[in-house]
């Protein structure tokens, strides 16, 4: 396993990642969860990625139990907070109030005195920016959150972000964690230039665009599965992304590589790229995926990927 820094921080993390998005405290049994949480460590992934909103805390409980026995400095643990967790109207979005409290019922459910990261989910428009950065200062320096981010933030407001964080001498994001992968590559326009420029670091999720780029959905979509249910994948599911995902499997396997692998390491071409956070429902799928961080594509495989991709994002001239 190779691990790379998050943005220009001293904290490193192994470039394949385990996120519960999806999984663990919810489709995954605990059993399954601890098998697939002890392969990712013996193979050497330390970062583990969570949320308060994945299964409204279960997931994090589940970790928690997990990671009681472990040496808790040989993690880097994250966590989330935005998204709605009752029907109370303070129960939600980034206001100091809610962070405050969602801090402590995370690290509750988790078992731990602090976050090595702990990130805004969503930008909140109802909070000001400079409400979030001085409480997710006062966190740093309450020893709750070693380092604090954002998820799916728009360029603007990353920067207005780390700009304020600068004007108040205050600790700044260090990194975004966006949706990126082979069929979804908005972020390199605004988001990851900008990232870059403030020494932002990427952690990436849907880096397999929830198993398409897997191959599993080339011969069609079986009955009840993540394909058939999720609006995400099936926003997805066209016939064009088909037909690249099928020369992709073909190209992969001229490389002696999975498609998944192939897919990883073209998000590991970028330097801006911290992680790639994936997910798993059994040992099998980490132990692929970890394979991912040794390969490295050279420029005639990467521009035969550009060319069945035909999608590079471009800005269009006003």
């Amino acid at each position: 396993m190779n691990y790379r820094r998050v943005g220009k921080s001293g904290l490193k993390i192994s470039e394949i990642s385990i996120g519960a998005w999806l999984t663990f405290g919810g489709s995954v049994t605990a059993e399954t969860t601890k098998q697939i949480i002890e392969t990712a460590l013996d193979l050497g992934i330390n970062y583990i990625d969570l949320a308060d909103i994945y299964t409204k805390g279960k997931a994090e409980e589940v970790i928690g139990n997990i990671i009681k026995d472990k040496t808790r400095s040989d993690l880097v643990i994250s966590s989330k907070v935005f998204w709605p967790m009752s029907e109370n109207v303070n129960d939600r979005g980034l206001s100091r109030k809610h962070i405050m409290e969602s801090i402590e019922k995370s690290l509750k459910r988790l078992g731990t005195d602090y976050l090595d990261l702990y990130f805004c989910h969503r930008f909140d428009p109802d909070t000001e920016i400079e409400e979030i950065v001085r409480t997710m200062d006062d966190l740093v320096h309450q020893g709750k959150i070693l380092y604090w981010g954002t998820s799916v933030w728009g360029a603007e407001h990353i920067e207005r972000a780390v700009g304020i964080a600068r004007d108040l001498r205050a600790f700044a994001p260090i990194v975004e964690q966006p949706r990126y992968n082979m069929l979804d590559r908005h972020i390199e326009l605004d988001i990851m230039a900008t990232c870059a420029y403030n020494g932002v670091g990427l952690t990436v999720w849907s880096p397999l665009a929830q198993g398409l780029l897997t191959g599993k959905y080339n011969d069609g979509v079986p009955q009840n599965s993540r394909g058939d249910t999720s609006n995400w994948l099936k926003n997805d599911l066209t016939e064009d992304n088909i037909t690249k995902v099928k020369k992709l499997t073909k190209l992969a396997q001229d490389l002696g590589l999975s498609l998944s692998q192939l897919a990883l390491a073209w998000i590991l071409r970028r330097p801006e790229i911290s992680c790639a956070i994936t997910g798993a429902t059994k040992p099998e799928h980490i132990k692929q995926n970890v394979i991912a961080s040794e390969v490295k594509l050279d420029d005639n495989t990467l521009k035969q990927i550009e060319k069945i991709l035909n999608n590079k994002p471009v800005k269009l001239m006003m």
